[in-house]
């Protein structure tokens, strides 16, 4: 649940995304693709793959294993022969096709920081969408704000990948008490069948792990990317006498009293569904990175990155 109240948007900091309903959608997204670029630009040159440096269809050389390292890639020929654990790296295919699974349920039409949570989905294609393109790299994408998904093929170049932005920015706010259907939108990337590539899967993961089923078959085929959008209030309660809570996606409505107790419950609880949440991700074989309303989100991909390449390196800088 979350409170229903939040603070005021005007001076959003600097690295805040930008609103999408002032009524000058098309200068928000250039402004957000600005940041985007600005920031992000050169991370990753040369690098198909670039939030899920490494894999691909490919085979390559191969190198001693490194704690963390995926075990499904053990080169068993070469741990036999040197008997040392070595995997086989993969060389990322020339051309990369990534399909998002864009979840806009009314649980992402709530923020109480510097910005909605949706926003912040929003923010969080374009980066995707950045470190994804060139190369004949083609982008796609699956959106559901709980009343019905759309599709929106796979297609490469700047133009369609600023089209195919702007229209899930578009993409109109479901009325209070509409649910959202995760294992539904993921089971729409696995059926037809796509070419192996990369799925990237935009959502706050409320609600039960219903979807984990669907997450691993989607991982049997593709390299699976997982963001998760969070606001403060998802992860604990304000210090301020009697609250209003709702849960957007049933319509449900309560006033509480926010006591220490019944703060320390409601972080406990959150907690451990994030805990729940991460390990679900963690067996798909799932990159996760988390974002929040309250943080730097651009500098947090910056670190996801860095850290990721890091570790496909065997630890190289």
């Amino acid at each position: 649940m979350s409170a229903t109240s939040h603070s005021g948007r005007d001076g959003r900091p600097p690295w805040a995304p930008p609103a999408l309903d002032t009524g000058q959608l098309e200068v928000a997204l250039r402004t957000l693709e600005l940041s985007v670029r600005g920031r992000l630009d050169g991370l990753l040159q040369g690098n198909h793959l670039g939030l899920v440096p490494g894999p691909g269809s490919e085979p390559g050389e191969a190198r001693v294993y490194q704690p963390g390292d995926d075990v499904r890639r053990m080169d068993w020929a070469v741990t036999a022969r040197t008997a040392e654990p070595h995997i086989r790296q993969t060389v990322a295919d020339r051309e990369l096709e990534t399909w998002v699974a864009m979840d806009l349920s009314p649980s992402l039409d709530f923020g109480s920081a510097a910005s909605d949570k949706r926003e912040l989905a929003v923010a969080a294609l374009a980066a995707v969408m950045f470190l994804t393109s060139g190369g004949g790299n083609r982008i796609g994408a699956v959106v559901d704000n709980g009343t019905g998904q759309v599709r929106l093929p796979a297609r490469g170049g700047a133009a369609y990948a600023r089209a195919l932005l702007k229209k899930v920015a578009e993409t109109p706010r479901a009325a209070e008490g509409t649910r959202g259907d995760l294992a539904k939108l993921l089971e729409s990337l696995r059926r037809p069948p796509r070419r192996r590539g990369l799925a990237v899967v935009i959502s706050d993961f409320l609600g039960p792990t219903d979807w984990q089923r669907a997450l691993r078959g989607l991982g049997a085929r593709h390299s699976l990317l997982a963001i998760e959008v969070l606001d403060p209030r998802d992860l604990e309660l304000p210090d301020v006498g009697t609250v209003l809570l709702s849960d957007p996606e049933t319509g449900k409505r309560r006033e509480v009293h926010t006591t220490p107790v019944l703060r320390k419950e409601f972080a406990a609880a959150a907690a451990a569904h994030r805990d729940e949440v991460a390990a679900v991700l963690r067996r798909a074989g799932c990159a996760h990175l988390a974002l929040r309303t309250d943080s730097d989100w651009i500098a947090d991909v910056v670190r996801f990155v860095v850290a990721r390449k890091r570790g496909w390196s065997g630890g190289a800088a």
